[in-house]
């Protein structure tokens, strides 16, 4: 069972449905020692090679070996700006194929059918693909092409729609779930009816088998077109996490925060236009926080001539900061807000009107009036009246299904999961999670955060899961 249905999800599914990649005849990787390795076993699928062997001394832009595998195998030379083809070819083994479901609240996509459809995504529209489908050659039958080689978000949900359908996934998505409770139960406790449903199908990875004492229990309800909700009960011997973090917003922790015209999500400043409660004669929209999301924000409210409030911790000029780090020429609406942050700041009026940047404050409250309480640097305060706040300082996932909301399994078990600072701790090679057996973490909970490189965290479970239902040829 798999918890999750954005790419994490799809790209598991696919490879467990008896899609097997193999080393393409006469293809030439550019990098010598991985082509030597790959022709010593030609014969060989990926999925039952050494996968720790075969990423060995392998660099890139994540820190998993398998990301930077599966990522090089599919883009040979991407990161150098290379259009170099895929170096696998996929064959389709039905008998190895594993029975598994996929739950998910939204249709297949994931989080990606709640962001705003018009948003351009970070990444190029390339690395958005998942395997033996290139995303580019959907857009080309839609007619259409990448815009600065970026894809909206809207296409991007509708090409995993559209992946799910054209390999022949469906009948493993349930859409309209939503998981309350993940625990371990005794074989021994679940009732005879639920264990012959386990062992109706000898060749199912759920089977009931006599070496194991323990099977997941993972309860839950599906939302039926009535709106009703219909509670079911499902036992697995494995279950992946792949479910993001976009659920749970972070917040400040500061008074007022929980007031009507604060908000944790850009969909509200959307919303807010769209309903003409907010227009260019508003009181400014204050804006916190200095990643993507924020930047969004900003851009949305300026292309709409909304004025902005921006406040975010860090220095301008700071590297951690994500402006600093993203090449111009790719992210020129990124480089304008950079620009605007540097040179709109309230001790000296720039050239944008409509935007004031206070680099280095923080927000000390929210009041009923709608005026909020700055603080900077040095302990001096400013006071604003706005008409709305976003709040956009990142998000958290959403583990309350998992016993004590997942921290036991995280790499520091006396922190919450989080993506960047706290992944779940799982094995570089298989997923699998340290702290508990067949359980295993995907996409963003193991720190991958890309969707280009989430694919890899799929071949190494599919890979650990193949070789527990001895689905691997000899």
């Amino acid at each position: 069972v798999f918890l999750g249905n954005g790419p994490s999800g799809i790209c598991l599914s696919y490879l467990l449905s008896g899609y097997v990649p193999y080393f393409k005849r006469d293809s030439l990787h550019p990098h010598p020692i991985l082509q030597r390795k790959l022709e010593e076993a030609q014969d060989v699928s990926i999925l039952d090679q050494d996968l720790e062997y075969l990423s060995e001394g392998l660099e890139g832009r994540s820190h998993s070996p398998v990301a930077l595998l599966f990522d090089t195998l599919q883009r040979p030379d991407t990161d150098f700006g290379g259009t170099a083809e895929s170096v696998l070819s996929w064959w389709h083994e039905t008998d190895r194929a594993v029975p598994h479901l996929v739950l998910g609240r939204n249709a297949p996509g994931g989080a990606w059918h709640s962001i705003e459809g018009s948003m351009v995504t970070l990444s190029r529209g390339e690395w958005m693909g998942l395997p033996d489908l290139p995303f580019k050659d959907w857009l080309k039958q839609k007619r259409r092409g990448l815009r600065n080689n970026r894809a909206t978000a809207e296409d991007i949900a509708q090409y995993y729609q559209h992946y799910v359908m054209k390999k022949g996934l469906q009948k493993n998505f349930r859409c309209g779930t939503v998981v309350t409770s993940v625990r371990k139960v005794s074989a021994e406790s679940i009732s005879n009816h639920a264990q012959k449903d386990l062992q109706e199908n000898s060749d199912s990875l759920w089977n009931f088998n006599e070496k194991s004492t323990e099977v997941f229990q993972v309860d839950g309800f599906f939302k039926t077109v009535k709106g009703d909700k219909e509670p079911f009960s499902i036992y697995a011997q494995n279950v992946v996490l792949a479910t993001g973090t976009y659920d749970s917003p972070t917040w400040l922790g500061v008074k007022g925060e929980n007031l009507s015209y604060v908000h944790h999500q850009l969909s509200a400043l959307e919303e807010a236009v769209k309903n003409n409660s907010i227009g260019i004669m508003s009181d400014p929209v204050l804006i916190v926080g200095a990643g993507l999301t924020a930047a969004d924000a900003i851009l949305f409210a300026h292309h709409c001539n909304i004025p902005v409030i921006h406040v975010f911790r860090r220095r301008v000029s700071d590297p951690g900061l994500i402006f600093n780090q993203l090449p111009k020429m790719m992210y020129p609406e990124y480089h304008k807000v950079h620009q605007m942050m540097k040179e709109q700041s309230a001790a000296c009026a720039g050239p944008y009107e409509c935007y004031v940047s206070l680099p280095e404050h923080h927000v000390l409250s929210f009041g009923k009036d709608k005026k909020c309480i700055f603080q900077d640097k040095n302990g001096y305060q400013k006071v604003y009246k706005i008409s709305m706040a976003l709040v956009l300082t990142g998000s958290n996932p959403n583990l309350s299904f998992l016993p004590n909301n997942g921290i036991d399994l995280a790499m520091d078990s006396d922190q919450p999961v989080n993506p960047k600072r706290n992944p779940i701790d799982v094995d570089p090679f298989t997923y699998e999670c340290t702290q508990e057996k067949g359980l295993y973490a995907l996409g963003p909970l193991a720190g991958d955060n890309f969707v280009r490189f989430v694919q890899g965290g799929a071949l190494a479970v599919a890979s650990s899961l193949l070789k527990k239902a001895n689905k691997n040829p000899p």
